[in-house]
């Protein structure tokens, strides 16, 4: 695994160094953010450009089930869609804004506010007919029952 030589202020707020041929002063520049508004002031100040921010998740398994966990906290059930094949889960969803103050009297904004979605290759198929979704105090969790692929079912022949 190769280790992260950004600082650690570089990796918080998603700024880059880009090294000037002429000088040697370090120069940051705005990166594209993963939606939660840790980039430079220039890509979450920027109300006109409508990026769809990326969904943070946990996935992990039990012995019979995958799990996805995201805080969905803000966002109304209807605002929410959830995709499932056996193979892959998206989920899209919108957390409007409710604007209490103007643009210029925040002395910070990192709160991701707009649209976001996240699809995540499983790494088991499921069974989409037994899947459920809870949201409990702005913790979506996502139980996705493993298919049983070792399991034996006997067939009757019937007469007809």
């Amino acid at each position: 695994m190769a280790k992260d030589k950004r600082s650690f202020f570089e990796r918080l707020t998603g700024t880059v160094k880009v090294a000037d041929e002429q000088e040697e002063e370090t120069v940051t520049k705005p990166v594209k953010t993963n939606g939660h508004g840790n980039g430079s002031p220039a890509s979450w100040m920027d109300t006109e450009t409508e990026e769809e921010g990326e969904l943070t998740v946990d996935v992990y398994q039990t012995p019979d089930a995958i799990v996805i966990k995201s805080m969905i906290a803000g966002v109304r059930p209807e605002d929410l869609d959830i995709s499932i094949t056996r193979e892959v889960v998206t989920i899209r969803g919108k957390r409007e804004e409710e604007r209490v103050a103007r643009d210029e009297d925040y002395y910070s904004r990192e709160l991701y506010w707009g649209s976001f979605s996240r699809t995540i290759s499983l790494p088991e198929e499921i069974d989409v007919d037994e899947a459920e979704a809870i949201e409990k105090h702005g913790l979506l969790i996502l139980k996705l029952p493993k298919l049983d692929k070792k399991r034996l079912s006997k067939l009757k022949v019937k007469t007809g």
